[in-house]
């Protein structure tokens, strides 16, 4: 056999194993890091940059004063505690084994197939299917739209609800990454409960915005969460030898760098890899085209993501504040003040920027190119206890507090005079 053969050998075999090994994260732990100096900070970017390494940063390192949390595998735990000590690091551990996490994340008794509740987390195929009842139920209000089909061939699906004609319109991004289930869970409460709530304020927003809701922007990288690896963040197109994925919120076609600045990789094995060029994936360019088409309806643009508690709004790319930047704080400040009064969640409003520094978002490219002048990103629950890996039984608390935060969110954007239709 040449060698091409015996290359070629060995990426079918790797595939494989692959595709059919489901990845386990026994005795992985999870450690908060302090960060006190600029040479600390400067440490942690090195590590989270180099794929190779072997970490997963759960949360970015940013600046000095916050921390970041880590997950470490445990071939990696001599070296990482090895680091700390050298670079004078202060850190706790957050979580003592992940895989128990991961095992505990669904409740013990699971609702019969063809059942659809929001008391545990539901695959990619059982979301679709919920969607089909929905639009069969509610035909009149529910209309299916779609923004093209994934890497791999999965419709990328949604739904227009539209009580009537004239309405203006938000749009909700949910599951861009792969792993953060509570975004799907929370989009398609909500979803439901516009469409059988008597609430009054419920009803009064669903019945007076039309509402473009994408439970899962990345089909690829979500059944692969739930089929292969539970910590999968990216989209799974293949821009390398072995390794796949690209991180879709690096990929959007505005402030979008290749990786050799702040804000991306350029390494394709990382889990913030922008991709070899903008709008590389199919999911970025057809959500964008999407948006773009019905970017004159669109006044209010909602990205779900977890974890951190935090409210942000543009810009990510630059520290200089949008140009509406005051009305920007007084919406999400009313956001946060009704969020925190559902069960006393403490959530932290503020620039995505401050945050952290990031290239090719949905949010700046939706203010800064479609020209929607009102973005916003939700990092829900929790600050780290369990990280990505929520247990389902906060997906109702999560959800409600959400539901209530947007309504609180509408009104004050109402009175600013940005929903006019």
């Amino acid at each position: 056999m040449g060698k091409n053969g015996v290359v070629l050998t060995f990426i079918c075999i790797l595939a494989t194993i692959v595709s059919c090994e489901k990845a386990r994260f026994d005795n992985y732990r999870v450690f908060t890091v302090g960060v006190e100096s600029e040479d600390q900070i400067n440490v942690l970017l090195d590590l989270e940059r180099m794929s190779s390494s072997g970490y997963d940063f759960w949360t970015s390192p940013t600046k000095i004063g916050r921390s970041v949390d880590i997950m470490v595998p445990p071939h990696k735990s001599a070296e990482f505690e090895e680091v700390m000590t050298t670079y004078q690091f202060a850190t706790t551990l957050k979580v003592e084994n992940v895989q128990e996490l991961i095992d505990n994340e669904q409740p013990k008794f699971r609702a019969r197939d063809g059942e659809f509740g929001w008391t545990q987390y539901h695959t990619l195929e059982e979301i679709y299917a919920w969607l089909d009842l929905m639009l069969e139920q509610y035909s009149t209000v529910l209309t299916p739209i779609t923004a093209g089909n994934s890497y791999e061939g999965q419709p990328i699906r949604g739904v227009l609800l539209s009580y009537r004609e004239g309405n203006p319109a938000v749009f909700i991004e949910s599951n861009t990454h792969a792993r953060e289930w509570i975004t799907s869970a929370t989009a398609t409460y909500i979803l439901n409960e516009f469409l059988t709530s008597t609430d009054p304020d419920i009803r009064r927003i669903a019945q007076n915005y039309d509402w473009y809701i994408f439970p899962i922007y990345n089909p690829d990288g979500f059944r692969f969460t739930h089929e292969n690896n539970r910590m999968w963040r990216k989209t799974r197109s293949r821009h390398g030898l072995i390794c796949k994925g690209v991180d879709s919120n690096r990929n959007w076609g505005f402030t979008w760098q290749d990786g050799s600045g702040p804000g991306a990789s350029n390494d394709v094995c990382s889990d913030t890899y922008a991709g070899p060029e903008v709008f590389s994936e199919p999911e970025t360019r057809q959500i964008a085209d999407f948006v773009l088409e019905h970017a004159n309806h669109i006044k209010l643009y909602l990205s779900f993501h977890s974890y951190g508690q935090l409210l942000l709004y543009p810009w990510c790319y630059k520290s200089e504040p949008a140009d509406n930047f005051d009305d920007l704080v007084r919406i999400g400040t009313a956001t946060y003040d009704k969020l925190k009064e559902i069960h006393g969640t403490e959530y932290t409003v503020e620039s995505a920027f401050d945050l952290y520094i990031c290239t090719g978002s949905s949010i700046d490219w939706v203010y800064g190119e479609a020209g929607i002048k009102l973005g916003f990103t939700y990092e829900f629950r929790d600050t780290g206890r369990y990280g990505f890996i929520l247990p389902a039984d906060q997906i109702i608390p999560n959800a409600i507090e959400i539901l209530q935060s947007i309504i609180a969110m509408l009104d004050e954007s109402d009175s600013l005079g940005y929903m006019t239709p």
